[in-house]
């Protein structure tokens, strides 16, 4: 590997620290964002019933705040029982919206590291390509400076495409996968006001 690194030269260290960062983000967000984290299975449950059975406590608010980004939207929804359904949504929607920007966390800068390995492995090759050019002397072409500006060339590129495909390929996964959590929060959101209001039993 160290080799490897040795024949691509200087442009291919820009490549190997985001690569480092994107790998990061991607192990970061695997953990981050596991469903039964962010959407508990038996949230909306045992909010319904706790709330039939003591109303809305500081209690109750407080657990479901600890609890998980949908225990945050729920407390949210709660804290505004008392008030009309549109208020509660409004406060569901704007709850919702703290969530969202959350779960979206890092993701801007792994997608801006899918679409930046391919611009640095080009200017990588770019430089190979210079070093090619510079290898024609007027006596002739040096085998070593020309060999050395292939490597540079190819392995640039190759590099700035083993990184830039599985990074994009996992953001677009975690991307899909808030909005398949937001989609499932707000659908569970609706359900507990329509419970509170007396429109669902």
């Amino acid at each position: 590997m160290l080799a490897i690194i040795e024949a691509a030269g200087w442009p291919i260290w820009p490549l190997i620290f985001i690569s480092i960062i994107g790998v990061a983000i991607i192990i970061e967000r695997s953990y981050s964002l596991r469903a039964r984290e962010i959407v508990p299975s038996n949230l909306l449950l045992e909010t319904i019933k706790a709330y039939q059975e003591r109303g809305v406590t500081q209690d109750l608010v407080t657990r479901l705040a600890d609890n998980s980004p949908l225990g945050r939207i729920f407390a949210t929804a709660l804290k505004n029982a008392h008030y009309s359904r549109e208020v509660m949504k409004e406060s569901i929607e704007e709850s919702g919206r703290a969530v969202t920007q959350e779960l979206d966390r890092f993701l801007t800068t792994l997608g801006t590291i899918a679409s930046m390995a391919p611009l640095l492995g080009l200017f990588g090759t770019v430089i190979g390509m210079i070093e090619i050019f510079g290898a024609q002397t007027a006596a002739g072409t040096n085998p070593a400076e020309l060999a050395h500006g292939i490597s540079i060339a190819l392995y640039n590129t190759a590099f700035g495409l083993i990184v830039a495909i599985p990074t994009m390929a996992f953001y677009r996964h975690f991307r899909r996968l808030v909005e398949a959590l937001v989609t499932d929060m707000e659908q569970q959101a609706i359900k507990l006001v329509e419970i509170v209001h007396g429109e669902r039993k």
